[in-house]
């Protein structure tokens, strides 16, 4: 998926506003700034003060004098260290607040993207740009006004006590200095860029990683380590390639200034020293001059060198700008109402649905009316829409034409939440979060107590099982569940429903890949589940939908049969050769 680029005024002027909470920090921050520059630029003037005066009159130069000075340098001293403490202190913190307030952000709106982004977007990538993209932000949030606003007072300070020096040594330094900002300039274009191909990568890398790990179980039944082994070798290998040349960058970026730096101490020595031969300048400014174009090197050595902190910090914006810029389709509507327990009357009007990212077409003019409390049953050939149906009521997805009715009104003007919270569903691919049987079970209610998840298991004839688990309901399921069985697992998730309480219900292939005993077991849950609810089931098991009240066949060209199991049987039709090859398998 291609993503968009920006300039780095947009970055900028996108990232500032997350300053704004934290402004009196920032301030006292450049304060203590100021005051460690404001101690760098004193040194210079003490030496040259003392070496003056111990040429041009060396009976001035008392001890009294000497402690004077040397006690004021302590004292300028001791409020550097204090002004430094609070800097790496504190100035950190105030980044790590905004890298934690966009990380809190980036995971917000990721919530509020439609499926769409998910299947064009790899996790690695995701949660690349949502961790280690975001820690060089910290760096460049704490820095960057901290580096430019020390680098403009002693850039300020320096040229003007330069100039009141020596004119023209300090013009042959200014006129060194253009050419080293072009030249590290050009470098640091390129740095940048290798910084976003490694950010890239390492989401790929990531990617990789946990589409491995996650599949362990199949690359071992396939014995396809060796082929795992090499497509990670070929992503790590290309990520060393990207990094190896970010390091030749950086490489000729420092070799550059330190070469620049050469030729700037080289002309003041050689140059400065012949204007002492000649009068031009004295011993003792000489000295301050030197001091002073150390100082003032070492803040452009300073700002370029953090060029190459300032490029990550850039590119872990772009990359959080980049998710935060992905399109929220799916939203609440200007005036949407709270849905408050409805019915259950759904009414497909007109409906035409493609999937947004490759406008592939499921199904057009598609025309369907549910009572409340009917058990609809939907079947028919993979890939004929059935799920993608289903998934348009609590708006995974939103309608290409066409409109759903949810007792009579369009879904688009309730909020997202309550439509969600009145539809209950439970999936052939249950997913349980890392933690315990309760905490999964309580997932379908928010503070819910410990005799509603019981309740709710009960109903869903889970507790059995559950009660027997080595720790009951506060035994660790694994990640996604994977010390439970798949029927175990199964009830688990139709137990949240129970306690999610809802009067819609959505049953996708929820038996399909279970056992005789577990299904038997899942079907009773799912049939009490069912009572008073309007039910809508998607089977292959022709079986476990004899009793619907409805039975509707979907093909690619919309419903082509509808009744119930006796009616259909009697058509002869799509639905009958279904059940004939089934029975046959049998």
């Amino acid at each position: 998926m291609s993503e968009r680029t920006y300039k780095s005024g947009e970055l900028l002027k996108r990232f500032f506003p997350y300053y704004k909470k934290y402004i009196p920090t920032l301030i006292f921050d450049l304060f203590c700034a100021a005051l460690t520059t404001l101690c760098e630029i004193v040194l210079p003037l003490i030496m040259r003060y003392i070496t003056n005066t111990g040429i041009e009159n060396v009976a001035a130069l008392s001890l009294e004098m000497i402690l004077r000075v040397g006690i004021l340098y302590v004292i300028l001293r001791i409020i550097d260290a204090a002004a430094n403490f609070y800097m790496s202190y504190i100035g950190h913190v105030m980044g790590t607040k905004i890298e934690t307030d966009m990380r809190r952000d980036a995971y917000a709106h990721l919530h509020k993207l439609s499926d769409s982004y998910f299947n064009n977007t790899k996790v690695g990538q995701i949660m690349g740009r949502i961790t280690s993209d975001l820690f060089d932000v910290t760096e460049f949030s704490h820095h960057c006004p901290e580096e430019f606003f020390i680098a403009a007072l002693k850039g300020i300070a320096s040229f003007t006590i330069l100039l009141s020096i020596n004119v023209p040594l300090t013009i042959l330094i200014f006129v060194i200095i253009p050419v080293m900002v072009f030249v590290c300039g050009k470098i640091n274009k390129k740095m940048r860029a290798t910084f976003r191909a490694q950010r890239v990568q390492i989401g790929e890398l990531n990617a990789r990683i946990e589409d491995s790990l996650l599949g362990q179980r199949v690359v071992k039944a396939f014995t396809a380590e060796g082929t795992e082994k090499d497509k990670f070798e070929k992503d790590n290998m290309q990520f060393f390639s990207i990094k190896k040349k970010s390091y030749r960058y950086m490489g000729s970026f420092h070799t550059a200034t330190r070469v620049f730096d050469g030729i700037m101490y080289s002309s003041v020595v050689i140059v400065g020293s012949i204007f002492m031969l000649y009068g031009y300048i004295n011993a003792g400014d000489l000295l301050a001059y030197l001091l002073y174009v150390t100082t003032f090197i070492a803040t452009v050595r300073r700002i370029i060198e953090f060029a190459e902190q300032f490029q990550r910090g850039m590119t872990g914006i772009e990359r959080f700008l980049q998710i935060m810029d992905a399109d929220v389709e799916i939203f609440d509507e200007e005036g949407a109402t709270e849905l408050n327990k409805p019915k259950g009357d759904i009414e497909f009007k007109n409906v035409s649905f493609e999937y947004p990212d490759d406008h592939n077409r499921v199904f057009k003019n598609l025309n369907l009316e549910i009572k409340h409390g009917e058990k609809i049953a939907i079947v028919g050939p993979s890939g004929s829409g059935k799920t993608t149906l289903c998934n348009l009521i609590p708006r995974f997805y939103d309608v290409s034409g066409g409109e759903i009715l949810l007792d009579g009104e369009n879904i688009k003007r309730y909020t997202l939440k309550s439509l969600r919270e009145n539809i209950g569903m439970v999936q052939q691919d249950v997913y349980l979060f890392s933690g315990t049987v309760f905490e999964n079970i309580a997932y379908g209610k928010e503070n819910a107590t410990r005799e509603d998840v019981i309740k709710a298991a009960k109903l869903a004839g889970a507790d059995e099982f559950i009660s027997a688990l080595k720790n009951g309901y506060d035994t660790y399921v694994g990640e996604r569940g994977v010390k439970l069985s798949g029927g175990q697992k199964q009830r688990i998730s139709i137990a949240r429903v129970f306690l999610k309480n809802p009067p819609i219900i959505i049953l996708d292939e929820a038996t399909s890949a279970l056992d005789n005993e577990s299904e038997y077991a899942v079907a009773k849950s799912l049939a009490e589940l069912s009572k008073g609810r309007t039910t809508l089931t998607i089977a292959h098991r022709l079986s476990s939908i004899r009793n619907s009240d409805r039975i509707l066949v979907l093909t690619e060209d919309g419903i082509v049969e509808e009744g119930n199991h006796d009616e259909l049987l009697k058509l002869n039709g799509l639905y009958s050769k279904f059940y004939n090859m089934a029975n046959e398998i049998k």
